[in-house]
């Protein structure tokens, strides 16, 4: 039996719910878990539907006549084989500790993607990035070359059949061309001290501040900078008795298991953008063993 997720976007109207059961039915398959949102104030219908084929069709098998079902309903929707790993690019500059963290999950196997490399704009990862037998690719980015650069990123993406990039602290802004390219496609985390504090050292800033709360934030990029539909967040508490590297190292922590989360969701298929916002679907605890963080 193979497990297969639908993951269904259209407007809202009567009869979505009953008419994508009932194909299923039909198709032999048993839903093993269903989830689904009616955004009053947008109009729209979300729904991931994760079921069991119990021909051992595969996703695009059982999705071939899915077409006339659909069409009444104007729906975009994409069937997934939840065993085909997702194929994902890592991008990181000097700041390595959400890059260790994602490197470390997927080793153990709590994060379930297929890394097709690595890109740098320096060389500090390059030996801990090899040594877990994964692609390095440095590309240079300057003011002068930042076109060459990113055409070197996209034929990397190309070639690779990147389906979703991880910004694990790439400290170069990427282009609105790209942006809109891989739209839906590319995670970014950042600390959510802006806009409050930006530029150099914001966790000194938030220090001298007396800030109490540290948190991160994980988003979609969009071609307005850190502005993208957010995924995931999480904060942790601080008091005054702590140093600006305890912000640091906190904040650190924090960034990792946010962005950690994020990829999670949206390579399980679990996550709409919803205009400006995301629909974000939790794990059910029937499926936690299949999606467990680890």
């Amino acid at each position: 039996m193979k497990n297969v997720v639908l993951t269904v976007s259209c407007k809202s109207t009567r009869g979505i719910v009953a008419a994508i059961s009932s194909y299923l039915a039909e198709k032999g398959c048993n839903i093993i878990d269903s989830s689904q949102f009616d955004d009053l104030d947008t109009g729209k219908f979300f729904m991931r539907v994760s079921f069991i084929s119990e021909e051992g069709l595969s996703g695009t098998e059982i999705g071939a006549d899915f077409v006339p079902v659909a069409a009444p309903f104007a729906m975009e929707y994409e069937f997934h084989d939840s065993e085909k790993r997702m194929k994902v690019l890592l991008m990181v500059s000097r700041f390595g500790h959400c890059l260790n963290d994602l490197l470390y999950r997927w080793k153990i196997g709590a994060l379930p993607i297929d890394i097709v490399g690595v890109v740098s704009n320096h060389f500090d990862y390059q030996k801990v990035v090899v040594n877990h037998d994964i692609p390095f690719h440095h590309i240079k980015v300057t003011k002068e070359n930042k076109p060459q650069a990113e055409g070197q990123l996209v034929e990397l993406v190309n070639q690779t059949g990147t389906e979703l990039i991880v910004l694990a602290r790439y400290m170069q802004v990427l282009s609105d061309q790209l942006c809109k390219q891989m739209s839906g496609k590319i995670i970014n985390i950042h600390h959510s001290f802006l806009p409050s504090f930006k530029g150099a050292n914001p966790y000194k800033q938030a220090y001298q501040r007396g800030v109490k709360l540290i948190g991160a934030t994980a988003h979609y990029v969009t071609a307005d900078l850190d502005e993208g539909p957010i995924i995931e967040q999480d904060t942790a508490r601080i008091t005054h008795a702590q140093s600006p590297d305890d912000y640091v190292s906190i904040g650190r922590d924090v960034e990792s298991q946010v962005l950690a989360r994020a990829i999670h969701a949206h390579i399980h298929h679990r996550t709409f953008i919803n205009g400006n916002r995301t629909v974000v679907f939790p794990a059910s605890p029937g499926s936690y063993a299949s999606e467990r963080m680890g």
